[in-house]
């Protein structure tokens, strides 16, 4: 699911207001946080998450891997900040929310 750069253009407006919904302290992404960001990532579809680890390389390593967990697209990173993107599937059960 490669987006184009007009449409991550577009979300990076969509998501310039939203704070992070996950916050990965310095204890790193555990089976438990790796599930809540999939999960919150097929409600929200568009968020944010704060990843406080040492280095650049960590945080670039932790963002990596939420991307290849969820199947999810890093839109943008500012600083410790992601903005993650996975299209919502039709049957996900949110609809109704």
């Amino acid at each position: 699911m490669s987006l184009t750069e007009q449409q991550k253009k577009r979300l990076r407006g969509k998501g310039h207001n939203l704070k992070p919904v996950i916050l990965v302290g310095t204890g790193g992404l555990s089976k438990p946080v790796l599930e809540e960001f999939a999960r919150s990532l097929a409600h929200h579809e568009l968020m944010k998450v704060k990843v406080s680890l040492g280095d650049r390389e960590q945080r670039d390593a932790a963002l990596q891997q939420l991307c290849e967990y969820a199947d999810a697209e890093l839109v943008q990173r500012v600083g410790n900040v992601g903005l993650f993107f996975r299209k919502k599937p039709k049957n996900s059960g949110f609809d109704a929310l």
